[in-house]
């Protein structure tokens, strides 16, 4: 767990998000880094911090036009290409604009959808180690309260999907190192 030494270390901005009783939702706070160097490729670069950091990268596309969560991982989204803008914690929610080098890290029940987005708008996706079989939840009324049960099992990770044990998201998310 290690952190590149030519990536500087930058205080996320943190977003909370209340249920709104069809997307639960976290009482932890949505991270995201703005701007992170990373060298050379940038989805090739996230994939590699990623890797060391103990999130396992998953695949690399878009973000769906839906408003969705995961209710059994937290979710880290490293844009590697392009702009969009992207609603997150439901319909009413916040949009945000997302840019190659933003890093967005989603605490599990956290909604989110693609508003709209540039033609090469690439991004990496990660889940800490153990919370690779996410699963894919709807904005639905009568799945909400399962899905609360499931997100309260989920074990918040020991580290930063950027910058391991050295972070914010131990801080904000109240873990144990």
């Amino acid at each position: 767990m290690s952190t590149p030494a030519k990536l500087q270390t930058k205080q996320p901005q943190q977003l909370l998000f209340d249920s709104d009783g069809v997307i639960p939702n976290s009482p932890l706070p949505v991270l995201i880094y703005r701007q992170v160097e990373l060298d050379g490729d940038l989805a090739a670069a996230f994939e590699r911090v990623f890797a060391v950091n103990q999130w396992p990268p998953q695949w690399r596309a878009g973000i769906f036009d839906y408003h969705h969560y995961h209710s059994n991982a937290h979710e880290a989204l490293g844009v590697a290409a392009g702009n969009a803008e992207v609603m997150l914690g439901g319909e009413q929610g916040q949009a945000v604009h997302l840019q190659a080098g933003d890093l967005v890290i989603l605490p599990a029940g956290t909604g989110h959808c693609r508003i709209e987005q540039s033609a090469d708008f690439l991004v990496v996706g990660a889940y800490p180690a153990g919370q690779e079989q996410y699963d894919m939840q709807r904005a639905d009324a009568s799945t909400h309260d399962a899905s609360l049960e499931r997100i309260a099992r989920v074990a918040t990770p020991q580290t930063d999907p950027l910058y391991g044990g050295q972070g914010a998201l131990a801080h904000a998310w109240g873990c144990k190192p």
